[in-house]
C-alpha cells in the first residue's frame, strides 16, 4: 500500500480528523448547541471521505494499473468493482 499513495499526507489528515473527533466529544460535554456539533460532524465526514478518495486514487493509479498490465485483467476488474462498492457506502 505504501507505494500506492502519499502515506505522510494520509497520516496528517487522519491526525487532523482524530483531533476533530476529540473536539466534538468535548463539545458534547460543554453543552455546545446541536447545530454546531452537526457542523463539526459533517466536517469529519467530509474529511474522511477525502481520505477515501486519496486511497482510491492511489489504488487505481498503482494496484489496478499493475493488475491490468501484469496480472489477471478479469480478476483485477472484479476486485476493483468490490472496492468501488465499498467506497460508495461512505
Amino acid at each position: 500500500m505504501k507505494q500506492c499513495m502519499d502515506s505522510e499526507n494520509l497520516h496528517n489528515r487522519m491526525k487532523r480528523i482524530s483531533g476533530q473527533i476529540a473536539a466534538i466529544d468535548r463539545m458534547i460535554d460543554e453543552d455546545v448547541p446541536c447545530e454546531d456539533i452537526i457542523i463539526q460532524i459533517n466536517a469529519v465526514k467530509s474529511a474522511i471521505h477525502k481520505v477515501g478518495q486519496i486511497v482510491m486514487e492511489g489504488h487505481i493509479k498503482h494496484c489496478v494499473r499493475d493488475g491490468i498490465e501484469h496480472g489477471d485483467v478479469e480478476k483485477t476488474i472484479e476486485q476493483f468493482t468490490k472496492v468501488v462498492e465499498q467506497f460508495s457506502r461512505i
